[in-house]
């Protein structure tokens, strides 16, 4: 199947307009003609060769929504024209211990397969979607609801779940004190979970222009976190930590935040982490990360974001702006999530 997308050639070069096949549509496939693809930083370091095992040429982008254009003979889920969406993995074994229980992005037998930059059991290489197109098997397809603002929603096929699945995983609600670290595409959705599930909740953040938005987002308290006065009096008083930065940071810092039994999670992913052994041993707390979630669970984080009026605050972007964009996201220049908007890309 022809498709057209923007793909970097390699991990130095531009990402440009190219060609390229997608697979003919299996039994169990989908074919979705994608409206909007969010930019996660990520789809940066991959496209940079920063993570390592790249791929190119490479078609980044895992957070699609769009319109079903054509549906396999085994499909049950999906008509031509239904909304739908894609996120991060496309193919696990289903057959394992994690897959069963619905948890396919842990996937004990041989791994999940990511949207782009893998390589399928079949051999296929898998391309994103800063395309026109995306066929998937069904298993790994989303409904969206029409209450959803389909480019709002398009981040939380990524930055939507990598938030709300430890929050539910932690049992984060009314009593629990939360702290949210970082006010960007993954900070600014986690804020948004944490006030609807009923949690107090504090934001910390770098910089000063960002307390009022935080504010607005939900947050019952702000902390700058270069302010070493302020830090130091939320000392063992938090349930539970998410950590949303990608930058070097100071984990002991947070850490020391933690309550008994207390819990501090990592969904951003800096370069290195340093800890002192007694900031884990004091107050028996405990240092975690969590991918994203399951099918199941990311269709529950759709269907709730419908329930509750919640997306993300996006920039819609143009194709030909694709590269500024991500020096951009590198600068912190966006409130909070660019969305490419497929239109520009059929006009290309």
């Amino acid at each position: 199947m022809q498709s057209f997308g923007y793909a970097a050639q390699s991990k130095t070069s531009s990402l440009a307009p190219w060609s390229f096949d997608r697979r003919e549509p299996n039994p169990d496939d989908v074919v979705v003609s994608i409206d909007y693809c969010g930019i996660c930083h990520s789809d940066i370091h991959q496209v940079r060769g920063e993570w390592g095992a790249d791929i190119f040429p490479m078609v980044p982008g895992h957070e699609i929504v769009g319109k079903v254009k054509a549906v396999g003979s085994e499909v049950t889920r999906f008509k031509v024209g239904d909304s739908a969406a894609v996120g991060v993995i496309v193919e696990s074994c289903l057959r394992c211990d994690n897959c069963n229980a619905g948890l396919e992005v842990y996937c004990s037998d041989g791994g999940a397969r990511d949207t782009y930059n893998a390589i399928l059991r079949s051999g296929e290489k898998t391309y994103g979607g800063y395309s026109d197109t995306i066929v998937t098997p069904e298993h790994f397809v989303h409904t969206l609801s029409s209450k959803l603002d389909p480019a709002g929603a398009a981040p939380l096929l990524c930055a939507g779940i990598t938030t709300y699945s430890p929050l539910k995983h932690w049992g984060i609600g009314p009593g629990k004190k939360v702290g949210v670290v970082g006010l960007g595409g993954l900070g600014h959705l986690a804020l948004k979970f944490a006030h609807s599930f009923g949690a107090e909740v504090v934001q910390f953040t770098t910089s000063e222009s960002k307390v009022e938005d935080a504010k607005k987002l939900g947050a019952d308290d702000v902390i700058i976190s270069k302010d070493a006065e302020a830090m130091k009096k939320q000392a063992g008083s938090f349930d539970f930590i998410l950590d949303c930065v990608s930058a070097s940071h100071d984990m002991d810092a947070y850490l020391s935040m933690l309550k008994l039994n207390g819990t501090l999670c990592l969904v951003g992913i800096p370069d290195g982490v340093s800890v002192k052994p007694f900031s884990i041993i004091a107050n028996r707390r405990s240092l975690a990360g969590s991918a994203i979630g399951g099918m199941k669970e990311t269709q529950e984080m759709l269907d709730y974001c419908a329930e509750k009026g919640i997306t993300a605050d996006v920039e819609l972007t143009d194709y030909d702006k694709l590269n500024e964009a991500y020096e951009r996201v590198l600068k912190g220049d966006v409130k909070y999530r660019f969305v490419l908007d497929n239109k520009t890309l059929r006009n290309s």
